[in-house]
């Protein structure tokens, strides 16, 4: 009887990862199941497909496959495939929780064994026996990943956009065609950079009687010349003259849903922030982020004589000397936030 290599038929090294022998199996699987291949080699290597994922997949009969496979004549294997009898015996075999297989001993395939004698030989008869034929082969589809690109009012309306995506699903005789499909999608509220809408169904079809996977669409925001995006706050930059700095004042400065006038401190340097509250993007709730507003003191760098004779006049009559008040430090000095 010869030795048959599961890591060969799934084309995976023997220290695959776990994740990597599923994407392996899922690969092979959908590459040779009769539904989508007719070539008469299909049915055959579909079994062996899952014959190699039925031990691969679960670690200790992997262990034991790695420990006994090439030396399966030896006794030691009888001992652990009795006791591997007695586990599904009693029903504390691990169940793949992302495909289901129904199994009979009336299968369509019409051969009486759906296993390898090797496989009899190193996992016992009585639990091959159980495996002999598939009834049918239920599969869910697997998810597919789009981005999705909002604007900042897009978000904050929470308004329906209409998406057209491009993909490509398997036809009758298994071949890849392209597809494309649209979408109106409603935006729910607290979305953000990162976030994932996710359209129950509407992934890639199952094979056989398995549910069809689901679109996970990623958001992404649109760049704003007013506005960047920290999670659910907005930070903005806002000129201010220096008599406004110096003496307080009230500006108007845009959010996403018009103006507001903000309070402008007496005394304000420049870089100091400002909050405005609850005119952010909307959380999930009745909550929404701020505005952070950064003051730039803008100095003019142009003046009539009037305005020349004004600053000659206030620098003459002004006691306030900068260097002496702040004096020379490090850059990068924390800003407060009111």
């Amino acid at each position: 009887m010869e030795y048959v290599d599961y890591y060969k038929i799934l084309g995976v090294p023997k220290n695959a990862t776990q994740e990597e022998i599923r994407r392996a199996y899922r690969t092979r699987a959908r590459k040779f199941h009769p539904d989508v291949n007719k070539d008469k080699s299909a049915e055959a290597e579909f079994k062996k497909v899952n014959e190699a994922n039925e031990v691969l997949k679960d670690p200790e009969k992997r262990k034991l496959y790695d420990t006994y496979g090439k030396d399966w004549q030896n006794g030691a294997q009888h001992q652990e495939a009795t006791r591997w009898e007695e586990m599904f015996t009693h029903g504390k075999a691990q169940s793949d929780s992302t495909r289901t297989f129904r199994f009979s001993t009336e299968g369509s395939f019409g051969e009486t064994n759906g296993f390898s004698d090797f496989f009899h030989s190193l996992f016992g008869q009585d639990y091959a026996q159980q495996h002999t034929h598939w009834r049918d082969f239920n599969q869910p589809g697997r998810s597919h990943e789009a981005d999705i690109t909002l604007t900042l009012r897009e978000i904050i309306t929470g308004a329906s956009k209409s998406i057209t995506l491009q993909s490509y699903e398997l036809d009758a005789a298994g071949q890849p065609q392209p597809t494309t499909r649209n979408f109106q999608v409603k935006i729910p509220q607290g979305v953000t950079e990162g976030s994932v809408i996710r359209l129950h169904g509407q992934g890639e079809k199952g094979s056989g009687g398995g549910a069809a996977g689901d679109l996970l669409l990623r958001i992404h925001t649109a760049p704003d010349p007013r506005f960047s995006v920290d999670e659910h706050d907005l930070h903005t930059v806002v000129a201010i003259a220096p008599w406004e700095a110096a003496l307080g004042a009230k500006v108007e400065v845009q959010t996403l849903e018009g103006s507001v006038s903000l309070k402008i401190p007496r005394g304000s340097e420049n870089g100091r922030k400002l909050r405005i509250r609850g005119k952010g993007l909307p959380k999930k709730g009745d909550q929404s982020g701020d505005i952070i507003v950064e003051l730039h003191i803008q100095v003019p760098t142009s003046l009539s004589k009037e305005e020349e004779e004004l600053f000659k006049e206030l620098a003459g009559k002004s006691t306030f000397n900068p260097r002496q008040e702040m004096g020379q430090r490090a850059a990068g000095r924390s800003k407060r936030v009111r």
